[in-house]
């Protein structure tokens, strides 16, 4: 069925979920994952003019990408238990929905796993979903948990141990 799952994660509990779900499917497909982190591009964020000093966006780089490690440590970890076969991805840019599809299209991924948050009012026009922009914007399969579950949810309880 599916051969190679991209699988997106920022270190949420929500995230987490989606992820240890998304390497159950992989274990019954015979299918490896890929786990990718998008970091911002600060330099993109700060201006072309540079606005912070140089030392700033590199230590700011250099903590997220320490971030992005342990995200992905967690998929690979996952996945190692469950004896899948497990790469990782640290993808930069100003917009995470572009970096995950260009990431699934050039590693020939055939299914995108992510989570999707409820976001309200004014939040939710403002952000939007990352995972509705990586569902409009790929020609690939898109499968989303939803971060909430109803009371009879089978994963509700977990974490709570």
């Amino acid at each position: 069925m599916f051969k190679h799952i991209l699988m997106p994660t920022d270190g949420s509990e929500h995230s987490e979920r989606a992820v240890a779900r998304g390497i159950e499917l992989a274990k019954l497909c015979g299918a490896k994952v890929t786990g990718i982190h998008v970091m911002q591009d600060y330099r993109m964020m700060i201006g072309p003019e540079g606005l912070a000093p140089t030392e700033l966006e590199e230590g700011m780089e250099e903590r997220e990408r320490e971030r992005a490690d342990s995200f992905l440590a967690f998929v690979q970890k996952t996945a190692a238990a469950a004896g899948v076969l497990c790469e990782t991805v640290i993808a930069k840019g100003p917009q995470p929905y572009d970096a995950i599809v260009d990431a699934a299209n050039e590693r020939g991924c055939d299914l995108i796993v992510m989570t999707s948050r409820l976001r309200k009012g004014l939040v939710s026009l403002i952000l939007g979903s990352e995972a509705s922009r990586v569902l409009h914007r790929t020609s690939i399969p898109v499968l989303t948990f939803r971060a909430l579950m109803s009371s009879d949810h089978p994963d509700k309880d977990l974490g709570k141990t």
